[in-house]
């Protein structure tokens, strides 16, 4: 039996990760200035509009309108004739201080139990799986392999006729036990989407040879075979995009953000958040704990819930599915877990060094399973592993 499973992917010049790509440039800002900032950040963008609210408390001096206009002008919103530019939107503000009755709950020395709780109620999940190198689901991975592709043949001017906006999707054929219904090894790869905007005097057949060649052969090649169906700019064109083309708001891809689909996610979504916010700290905190049991060789693939209220300190409960794949009893994993990982808000930042400006890096391109340039997503590291080996016996 097969079993086909798809997940997607969108670039910087989305108008939802234009947001993302604000709203944490500005957290970034703050903790660069006051590491105990608290940032609860949200962005909209339409045609040549940016608006940004929300709650900010921070010693940081922050010049919110300066931060989206670089910000916009770096994701490549240079042009007026693209209808939303870095110099020409028109930016509004309207950012307060955090509440008092949040504060208090998440102040060391000032809730109930006097020690840093949790942001908010919620929960939380992580998932690890081996089907790839970095240990995320193939269908996910591929999806932002290709906009990155995208995204550095515009910025090289390999491809000059791309605009910022795209999209991906790939769909991946799996094989499936017809007994247990488990789901095997990725098999092959049988549909792939790609939009990509361009410029009004690009023709639609190169564009889709150039995208063939240039960027889905390399990332997916090795997974093709001459029934892969590939569609690019599926519609015949695609000129008006970005802002100019769709409204965008914050948070709002947060299955691009996370595993694609392949693994549950808690509701959260993660940009313009300081790590106070359990939405976003323990979605990273679950994700480091998975990878490493992954990493460990305790299973083969690792979904894990944290839960929290606000102003309480441990989480309400750790859940973990292996999908019977572990190798030693889901309760001793789970022992092992609570004994090598710390799992308060405060033992997640203090392990993952959450408090440093990193926080732009993550708002395009997914939050997980890579690791940018000068080592800065601490919850992708496997550094738990060998701990986490000798407690389980293996």
């Amino acid at each position: 039996m097969e079993y086909f499973f798809t997940s997607e992917s969108v670039g910087c010049g989305h108008p939802d990760k234009v947001c993302d790509q604000i709203s944490d440039a500005i957290l970034d800002e703050c903790l660069k200035q006051d590491p105990n900032s608290r940032v609860a950040i949200e962005t909209l963008v339409t045609s040549q509009t940016v608006v940004i609210a929300g709650e900010v408390t921070t010693l940081a001096k922050i010049n919110f309108e300066q931060i989206a206009r670089d910000t916009i002008k770096q994701i490549g919103y240079t042009d007026p004739e693209l209808g939303f530019d870095s110099e020409n939107a028109q930016v509004i503000v309207k950012v307060h201080e955090q509440s008092p009755d949040i504060s208090q709950g998440v102040s060391e020395e000032q809730g109930l139990f006097k020690e840093q709780g949790a942001g908010d109620q919620g929960l939380m999940f992580g998932f690890a799986s081996n089907e790839t190198p970095e240990l995320m689901p193939i269908a996910i991975s591929l999806s932002h392999k290709l906009v990155s592709k995208a995204q550095e043949l515009r910025e090289n001017n390999i491809l000059n006729y791309l605009r910022p906006d795209c999209k991906s999707q790939v769909t991946i054929v799996y094989e499936q036990d017809p007994t247990t219904k488990a789901i095997g090894k990725p098999k092959r790869i049988d549909a792939i989407v790609l939009s990509l905007n361009h410029k009004p005097q690009a023709e639609l057949e190169q564009i889709r040879k150039d995208a063939i060649e240039l960027i889905i052969k390399p990332i997916c090649q090795d997974l093709m075979d001459d029934k892969t169906r590939i569609f690019v700019n599926p519609t015949g064109r695609f000129v008006v995009g970005g802002p100019a083309g769709d409204s965008g708001v914050t948070g709002r891809k947060i299955i691009v953000d996370t595993y694609g689909g392949f693994a549950r996610h808690g509701g959260g979504a993660f940009s313009g958040k300081d790590p106070s916010k359990v939405d976003r700290s323990a979605a990273y905190a679950s994700r480091y704990v998975a990878k490493n049991l992954v990493a460990a060789g305790a299973c083969d693939k690792c979904e894990i819930q944290l839960a929290y209220a606000i102003g309480y300190s441990q989480p309400l409960n750790i859940t973990i599915d292996c999908f019977n794949t572990e190798r030693v009893s889901l309760e001793k994993i789970e022992q092992a877990v609570r004994k090598v990982f710390n799992l308060t808000p405060k033992g997640i930042i203090t392990t993952l060094n959450l408090k440093t400006p990193i926080y732009k890096a993550t708002a395009s391109g997914g939050h997980f399973g890579r690791i940018p340039e000068g080592n800065l997503f601490s919850w992708e590291k496997t550094d738990k592993a060998d701990e986490l080996k000798k407690e389980l016996g293996l």
